[in-house]
Formats: C-alpha cells, structure tokens, sequence
C-alpha cells in the first residue's frame, strides 16, 4: 500500500482523452492493490500557449517536480503550427525533460498475437509475437549539440548541426540498457555508425567497458543502417536495442510501426532515480479528436510503465498488462487496429473493457 503524488499533463488533441481513460485505469489498479493516488493537472504544449503565452510554464515544472511520476498524454495541432520555433508545443515537451533530467527513453514494440494480422510484416517473420525494447539517450547527440549557420565564399549558406556525446553519458544510458537486459533476455544490441563517426567510436568503446560488468549479457554491435534493415527483415533477433539519441529516434518509430499501430504502444523517459515521465508514443491526432475514437492503450500500457518503473510495482504493473492482452484477445478494437471479425468499440468502451478484466 502507499501514497503516490503524479502530475497529470493531458495536452492537446487526443491526449486529453487518452489521460482521462488511463487515470481511470490508475485509479482501479489503486482500489485493487490498495493504494491511493494524488492527482493534480498542469498545462503543457498548445493549451498551456493558449492560456500562459507558454508551452512549459513555470507552475507546471514545478508541479512535476513535486510529485513521484508524470503522466502525459501528447502535444501540438496545426492551429499552432506557424509559431517561432521558441514556442510551438513540442518545446513543452522537451523542455520538461530537461527540468526533469530525463535522460533515458524506454520504448518497448511489442507485437501481440492477437494484433500480428496488423502488423505490415510478413506472418512468417513474426509469427508467436515479438518484444522489443529500445533503450534510447534522450539528452545528448546531434539534437543537442552546436548548430548554426555561415556563409562559405564557395557554397554560400550552410548549416551544421554537431554530435557530441560524453563518457559519462554513453555510461549512464548503456546501464539503463544493460540493467532492462538483464530483467529480460539477456540479449543486447548496441546501434551506432563507428565505421564513420567518432562519436560513435566512443559509444562503441564505452558499452564495451561497460558490458564487463554484466557477464550475463550477450552484447552485439550494429550499425545504424543495418539495424534498420534487420528490423523488417529478422526482428526477432533483438531484445534490447542501446542506442543515441538520433538513431533512436529514427529506430524507435521503425520498431512501432511494425507492431501495426502506434496507437499500442507507450513509453518511459527516466533519470538518476527521479521523476519518471511516461507517456503514450503516438502523437495528438487532432483528427480525431474530441470523436470517442482514440485507442487508449498505448497510455493505460504507459500506466503499467509507471507502476513498474517509479513505483516499483510489478505485480500491478503485470495485472494492467495482462488485462490489456486479455482485451485484445477478446476481439476488442478501437478504429485503429480494426479487423473484420471484431468488435468495434470507442475509447471509453475499450477501457471499460481493460478494467473489467483487471478483475480476472
């Protein structure tokens, strides 16, 4: 039992939609296990522009920072679309990764078996399933680095963006990896361009120290292009993908896109034992928003990230998963993931669904 303070961020779009059925979700699981919530909304992305002039305003850092976990739901919308690029919506989002400290991102592509006739790949070549964790750097690399523009006598106008990453921060993220490695099949991939790029010969050489310390671990190395081939070609030769921010980036929504929706799948950005941050991957889809259409899971999944990382709480964090693959096991489908022979149901009825299940 305990007493757990989450700041809830629904955003814009979809996401406020998505929120308000994972907390229900959160909520049950708390009834359950006997554990009580204690929730509080801040504002971030293209509301919080709205009504601060402020994608992250300062009461919501803070509110964050207060609390044991963030649950986010997505920013951003066209009608935020022609603002500088100091105060579209996205800036709240890395923005509050910043003030957290998040540095690594967990992003798990799981292809269910109920759901393998939605994925764009081949039966044979996932068939029983697949589950793959993408152990992103989220802080460092080209996104962060010097960039800039000149005007070369010969080229004329250029631009450069600069990848840079440190000792201590290849150590810190090839940890986490080894670290989620070791709860799963011991199996690692480590992603970078050494042939080409010194940052990469630096990742390359600090994994490899690393690995040292976990004997256990079957370590491989890859480079970026090739990872990305396999991943459509022979997926299930990765459990655990270690890889920078870019590459991660790019890997990451490849590895999404070949569960069939990115409407399944959630995420996790963690730091130095801090406040997690956990969110659903897909975007804010203000297509259909405010339509009762949405697939919540990726959140409710997000959820069971939350229980598992921050709270460390596997048992609930089990329940939530397996209630979500009991679902989808009973031909329960939002728009997104529909098949003839299913059943239909909104975003309020697929949760409904997930909750009355969480009690088998």
């Amino acid at each position: 039992m305990g007493l757990f303070k989450i700041a809830v961020l629904p955003g814009d779009g979809i996401g406020v939609e998505v929120t308000r059925e994972a907390v229900k979700v959160l909520q049950h699981v708390g009834k359950k296990y006997g554990h009580t919530f204690e929730l509080k909304e801040g504002l971030i992305g293209g509301i919080a522009i709205d009504a601060t002039g402020d994608p992250l305003p300062e009461a919501t850092v803070e509110l964050c920072k207060a609390a044991d976990a963030v649950m986010l739901g997505a920013v951003g919308g066209p009608q935020w679309d022609n603002l500088g690029t100091g105060t579209r919506p996205e800036v709240g989002l890395l923005g509050i990764r910043k003030a957290l400290r998040l540095y690594a991102n967990l992003r798990p592509a799981i292809v269910y078996k109920s759901l393998k006739d939605a994925s764009p790949l081949a039966p044979r070549i996932i068939e029983g399933g697949l589950d793959i964790l993408v152990v992103r750097e989220l802080t460092g690399g080209m996104y962060f680095g010097k960039k800039g523009r000149y005007i070369d006598e010969t080229l004329g106008e250029c631009a450069y963006d600069t990848e840079v990453y440190s000792v201590s921060e290849v150590k810190r993220i090839a940890k986490i990896g080894f670290d989620s490695a070791m709860k799963r099949g011991k199996r690692l991939v480590s992603v970078d361009k050494a042939n080409v790029l010194e940052s990469s010969r630096l990742w390359r050489s600090v994994v490899l120290e690393v690995a040292k310390d976990y004997p256990e671990v079957e370590v491989s190395h890859m480079y970026v292009d090739n990872a990305a081939m396999q991943l459509v070609k022979n997926p299930g030769y990765f459990d655990v993908i270690l890889t920078s921010n870019i590459f991660g980036d790019i890997l990451s929504d490849e590895a999404s896109i070949i569960t069939g929706s990115i409407g399944m799948l959630p995420s996790a950005s963690l730091g130095d034992g801090g406040v997690g941050l956990y969110e659903p991957v897909h975007g804010s889809a203000p297509d259909i928003a405010g339509q009762n259409i949405a697939n919540p899971l990726a959140t409710i999944l997000s959820v069971a990230m939350m229980f598992r990382y921050s709270f460390g709480l596997p048992n609930e964090a089990d329940s939530i998963e397996n209630a979500v693959n009991k679902t989808l096991e009973a031909g329960y489908r939002t728009p997104d993931i529909f098949v003839e022979g299913c059943k239909k149901v909104s975003t309020v009825e697929m949760t409904n669904k997930v909750i009355e299940l969480l009690n088998y």
